[in-house]
């Protein structure tokens, strides 16, 4: 299958290794990938902003961009959620006949990696190897808005040599939500501290996730209080094998 990977701004910018490993994964299962250099931001931090108006040339590129493909990959859950549900809204609001329809057509192509591996490729062993104790975030629009459910934990579960271990309160929120945490940082700040005392009482060595926005936030607060403990994409997990290909610690 000939899929596009939309890498999001945050991983472009910040992630690059997140992005690479996403194709090295897709590639050993017998994929090709494509990176479409003309593609930009979904237009998610705008919309939540309420900059609606705003996002409309956004939406417009990404269907022009994507609009070839019978499927586009994104390891991010936020993102995805923001071209299947709100690129519609954004389309019926500010765009015309043509976007509405361009819209409909691509939304359910569009696929958080979790669900693109399971749901369409039928795979849950990946071929990974990772020998570390982990724990997992599930992200908020991963969890609410696209609803992957136990995907992901499937996904690491067929990992060899991966010790999993439970998350306390893993359904809350980290505090980041974006431009919430500009704007409520004492709330955000919080709640980070929240999450960042589960994590260490698992004892884990890294915290693991399918939104770079989300590990950015809390692997911040970790790194500041010297814990030790890493964040890891979960794509980059996948990707490992412990022969050199992928991502190592």
């Amino acid at each position: 299958m000939r899929v596009a990977l939309f890498i999001t701004c945050c991983n472009d910018m910040m992630f690059p290794s997140t992005g690479r490993a996403v194709t090295t994964l897709l590639e050993r299962l017998g994929h090709t990938v494509d990176l479409p250099e003309a593609q930009t931001c979904c237009g998610r931090m705008h919309f939540n902003t309420g900059y609606r108006p705003e996002s409309t040339p956004m939406v417009r590129r990404f269907a022009e961009v994507f609009g070839g493909y019978e499927a586009v990959v994104t390891p991010s859950g936020s993102c995805a959620g923001m071209v299947r549900d709100h690129h519609a809204v954004v389309a019926a609001q500010y765009g015309d006949p043509p976007l509405r329809d361009a819209v409909a057509r691509l939304a359910p192509k569009v696929y958080e990696l979790s669900e693109f591996l399971i749901d369409v490729l039928g795979v849950t062993d990946v071929g990974a190897y990772f020998p570390h104790r982990v724990t997992y975030h599930p992200t908020c629009h991963s969890l609410r808005m696209l609803k992957v459910g136990d995907r992901p934990l499937r996904l690491l579960r067929a990992v060899k040599g991966i010790g999993l271990v439970e998350l306390p309160d893993a359904e809350s929120c980290c505090g980041f939500g974006g431009t919430f945490a500009l704007k409520n940082a004492e709330v955000s700040n919080a709640m980070l501290a929240d999450k960042m005392r589960h994590v260490q009482n698992t004892g884990a060595e890294f915290l693991w996730a399918g939104d770079s926005s989300c590990l950015t936030h809390i692997g911040g607060g970790l790194s500041r209080l010297r814990t030790g403990v890493g964040t890891r994409h979960l794509a980059e997990i996948l990707a490992a094998t412990g022969d050199g290909e992928g991502s190592t610690p």
